[in-house]
């Protein structure tokens, strides 16, 4: 028996995981409407790339339907367990695209920018982007977790599995580097005086 989208909003994930497990479609769109962006927007920020985070995010959500029937509720929260899914999948196209050189990677550009302003913030937005990819990964992920998504320290430890001072330090690191990569583009890029 399904229930109705509506009747499973205030369902906690790993009992939706269970209800698709059972034979419940209602609960796998409940459950992918809920975690299919939150994956999405952490593999964009990883990768940079709309194409490469949509294939991450579409495997990830495959992964968390096979792992369906044998998940263990209370044993851990389905978004940790599908957050370190997301950054090994990321990690290992990051892995694979070694060799190929920044340049060779697209940003995303909006395709529409018609005003001024939209065409700073986007210039902002691709010099962010690209200065996050010269980050190492671990950095990156703990900047972006912290400044973009904007979770809390013990969050951010418990899904990059280390600990809060661990990820306090790592953050630190990815600020300082990220002042140095866009350190002379301030003009650049619309700021003036002591503006970061």
């Amino acid at each position: 028996m399904s229930m109705a989208l509506d009747d499973l909003s205030d369902v906690a994930d790993d009992t939706l995981l269970q209800l698709y497990a059972n034979g419940d479609q209602s609960a796998a769109r409940a459950l992918t409407l809920r975690l299919a962006p939150r994956a999405y927007n952490q593999a964009y920020r990883m990768l940079g790339v709309q194409a490469d985070a949509e294939d991450v995010a579409q495997d990830a959500m495959m992964r968390v339907w096979k792992i369906a029937p044998e998940w263990r509720m209370g044993e851990a929260k389905v978004t940790t367990w599908l957050y370190r899914v997301v950054a090994n999948l990321c990690t290992d196209r990051l892995r694979k695209a070694r060799g190929t050189s920044l340049d060779a990677i697209d940003e995303p550009v909006d395709p529409s920018p018609s005003a001024a302003d939209d065409m700073q913030t986007n210039a902002r937005h691709d010099a962010l982007q690209g200065a996050l990819m010269e980050l190492p990964a671990r950095q990156r992920e703990a900047v972006v977790l912290r400044h973009i998504e904007e979770l809390p320290n013990p969050q951010i430890a418990e899904r990059m599995e280390i600990s809060v001072e661990a990820v306090e330090s790592v953050t630190s690191r990815g600020k300082r580097a990220l002042t140095q990569i866009l350190k002379g583009r301030k003009s650049a890029l619309g700021f003036e005086g002591d503006a970061p």
